[in-house]
């Protein structure tokens, strides 16, 4: 054969001598062939994923979303490698009205005692670990043991709340509470779990709880545990009722018990692989993929309806049922192949933003998304065939409530299609107008879980003796003194007075935070060795080339309002002459971080529309129908973010990445619309508005269906303990709420009225299902040359 002529068909092949789902419906095409081996694979891949189930765990590092993410991450790394930070501690809140009574006090030294003794704790610090450095070289507690008086206890605390700096942070100007900080050892942490260590802090506390002492604890850790404690309570009532929800509507819509099992069989099945894809890949699930089970879960029930919907539709109107799964495999797979890219686009488009949680995601998502389609092809029709060969008899035709809205629907196209369809081009251009207004939106509460009892704790610590959420300014020190030289310490005051500035008046410790000891004749040196080397390493390094500054802010601190703080306080350090000072802290990360992980993945969201849209032109190889998906699959998106432009809720990290996914899986009705619009046009050569009416009719029930599987299983979302994941569930669900009307009533009008600008889509090459023929096959015709397609039939109605 000719080099010219091999390259010609090659390149014939890659344009348009294809199907539409670019030959991955061949994997269904196998099925169909050689359903045994298929059977036998299907099997072992089954058994090595449920292997990994008992394995499922979810990894409630919060750095983990972040992890990579760019400069900010780099600096708290680093910051946490030289110093340790306050992020880990955990901070216990003891309050009482009878905190002056020496009993009560000593109750609490105790409680002090015990938690420095907890096998968890690698240091303490209260004001019953504080020395005081004495004249003679030595020192003694700062609270005096063996007090006798109320009084005495008054002054012995007033003094210390009133004159040191580290416990005034620590004791409440009112002398009703005190703070305890336990610093895990983090090796033991990693070792058994923060859960363990928080179980274990909580027993050592019990015996102290009085009628006249409350205790809380609160802390990073306790924030993270609660977050990690609703994400499983979520994965598992979100597996349970969306698998539920989505098999009750099956079964309202087949009107049939066992067709709703074999409707929710493939979801299962499709969830199992994916969790046990992503355990062995990732060995836990995270704050985000654990999402990706949810939404393989209500994808997978809605491409399983789609395609009972069209095996039924055949075996009704009179085809063998075992025919009827042959038929569908090979005129819904290629359509479905083409879902699953775009949806598989979307994921993967995530990846280009930095951050390994985000990637995480894009990737789990990603395969996902590929094994469900897999189970779709090989899976499901193995279970109908099997269910036709154990007697199921074909149930009453589906529900007419999924009907309801198409009348009106055809009604509007036919009569209105064109004032209907340059409204909706003027709307869907002006929502551009808050895509480029819209702004990044961070919020650390919006992290932590519903009613959570540690962040009360949090605030009152706040409003009471200081922050829990520190702000830390790293500053390289020149006279490698461990004690600090007098010029480094100018250095530490100016920076300490600078960020006092901002925060307040004993909001900041630091190694200038001890003058009243050094005013009083005591050397650096030996105020050091009064508090320690534990607490010493949290203010200079041990060979004094760096120290640290620490400010005590509010945990609930607005993004913006933090933004402004340190691009201030960076511009003050700067202009005292200490440009190299280096301002870092979870929630500088956080925040910060966010806006960048926001940014990229807002232009992961534009790629992944245009990626998407360019890809359904060249599926069918006509940039007609890329046109004709553009409107109805953009409408949604840009509504959404236009809603949350209108209310101020800005974009946040799950926003972006729901209205990505959402957008990949609206997609997915139109690709159906499309491709069976396409097939009357072609196959059946049937007029234009012929066969959008008949297209409507054909599978407007199934678009309304799966929506509905799709938005049901998917609202259970929006009742997370978690406010992130809530509102991942409330804009994924108001995006396709929003396509299915773009769907049903902007792309039929859209068709109806641009007839001659469609009419070419009737004679493109492209094929819409792969038709192997065979002399028995009720979907192709022998007589038709290599394509196959010119004697495929329309889906019977």
């Amino acid at each position: 054969m000719a080099e010219g002529s091999i390259v010609k068909r090659l390149w014939a092949h890659f344009l348009h001598d294809r199907s539409i789902g670019f030959g991955l419906e061949h994997i269904g095409l196998t099925t169909l062939r050689f359903p045994r081996l298929v059977a036998i694979l299907v099997l072992l891949f089954s058994i090595l994923c449920f292997t990994q189930i008992p394995r499922a765990n979810v990894d409630g590092d919060l750095l983990r979303v972040y992890a990579h993410s760019g400069q900010y991450y780099d600096a708290y790394e680093h910051l946490s490698e030289t110093f340790g930070t306050f992020e880990n501690d955990i901070y216990v809140l003891v309050s009482s009205p009878r905190l002056t009574d020496p009993v009560v006090l000593e109750q609490i030294r105790e409680l002090a005692f015990e938690l420095e003794l907890n096998e968890f704790a690698v240091g303490t610090m209260s004001p019953f670990t504080l020395r005081k450095p004495t004249e003679d070289g030595g020192s003694v507690p700062a609270v005096p043991e063996g007090m006798q008086d109320f009084a005495e206890v008054a002054l012995a605390l007033t003094d210390l709340q009133q004159n040191d700096p580290m416990m005034r942070n620590l004791i409440t100007p009112d002398l009703t509470g005190v703070v305890l900080i336990m610093f895990p050892n983090q090796e033991i942490v990693r070792e058994q779990g923060a859960k363990a260590m928080i179980a274990s802090l909580r027993d050592t506390i019990a015996p102290f709880q009085t009628d006249d002492v409350s205790i809380e604890i609160t802390g990073p850790p306790v924030w993270t545990s609660e977050m990690l404690n609703a994400a499983v309570d979520d994965q598992v009532k979100f597996t349970v009722w969306g698998f539920g929800l989505g098999a009750i509507i099956a079964l309202f819509a087949l009107r049939s018990f066992w067709g709703a099992l074999i409707v929710a069989a493939t979801p299962f099945l499709a969830v199992m692989w994916s969790m046990g894809m992503i355990l062995l890949l990732f060995g836990s699930f995270s704050f985000l993929t654990i999402i990706v089970t949810t939404l393989v879960l209500v994808i997978s029930f809605a491409e399983s309806m789609f395609f009972v919907f069209n095996w039924l539709a055949y075996w009704r109107d009179g085809m063998e049922p075992n025919k009827a799964v042959d038929a569908t495999v090979k005129l819904v797979g290629p359509a479905a192949a083409l879902t699953m890219l775009t949806t598989f686009v979307s994921f993967a488009s995530l990846a280009l933003t930095p951050g390994q949680g985000v990637r995480e995601f894009s990737a789990a998502g990603a395969i996902g998304t590929f094994l469900l389609f897999v189970c779709l092809m090989t899976f499901l029709p193995l279970l109908l065939k099997f269910a036709v060969r154990m007697g199921f008899k074909a149930p009453k035709r589906s529900s007419l409530v999924l009907t309801a809205p198409l009348p009106l629907s055809w009604f509007l196209a036919s009569r209105f299609g064109r004032p209907l369809s340059i409204a909706a081009i003027v709307v869907t251009i002006l929502l551009f107008i808050p895509y480029g207004l819209i702004k990044p939106h961070f919020s650390f509460e919006d992290f932590v879980a519903k009613d959570s009892t540690a962040l009360t704790a949090a605030e009152q610590i706040d409003s009471g003796v200081g922050g829990v959420a520190p702000l830390y300014v790293r500053v390289p020190l020149v006279e490698m003194d461990p004690n600090v030289g007098p010029q480094d310490f100018e250095k530490i005051r100016t920076v300490h007075e600078v960020l006092e500035s901002y925060l307040g008046e004993n909001k900041v410790i630091s190694a200038a935070s001890m003058t009243n000891y050094t005013d009083a004749g005591f050397t650096r040196e030996e105020v050091f060795e009064a508090v320690g080397p534990f607490m010493r390493k949290r203010f200079v390094t041990d060979d004094g080339s760096q120290a640290l500054i620490t400010g005590f802010m509010p945990t609930i601190v607005e993004s913006d309002a933090l933004k402004r703080l340190v691009s201030d306080l960076e511009a003050d350090l700067a202009a005292a002459g200490i440009p190299d000072a280096e301002v870092g802290g979870f929630r500088i990360l956080t925040t910060f971080a966010t806006d960048d992980i926001v940014w990229g993945l807002q232009m992961d969201l534009t790629l992944s529309v245009l990626v998407n849209i360019a890809l359904i032109g060249f599926a069918f190889q006509s940039y007609r129908v890329a046109v004709a998906s553009a409107i109805p699959n953009l409408f949604p998106v840009l509504g959404t973010i236009g809603w949350l432009w209108f209310t101020g809720a800005g974009l946040q990290l799950t926003t972006v990445i729901a209205l990505t996914i959402a957008f990949g899986i609206a997609v997915d009705d139109t690709v159906h619309f499309l491709s069976h619009y396409l097939h009357s046009r072609r196959e059946e050569g049937r007029p234009h508005l012929e066969a959008v009416k008949h297209t409507l009719e054909r599978i407007g029930g199934a678009i309304v269906a799966t929506t509905i599987i799709l938005c049901s299983g998917v609202i259970i979302v929006t009742f997370s303990e978690l406010p992130q994941v809530a509102l991942f569930g409330t804009l994924f669900v108001s995006t396709l709420g929003f396509a299915v009307i773009g769907d049903l009533f902007i792309l039929p009008a859209l068709l109806a009225a641009g007839g001659k600008f469609f009419a070419p889509l009737g004679k493109i090459r492209v094929r819409t299902a792969d038709h192997a023929p065979t002399p028995d096959d009720p979907t192709g015709d022998t007589a038709t040359g290599e394509g196959g397609t010119d004697g495929a039939r329309e889906l019977p109605t």
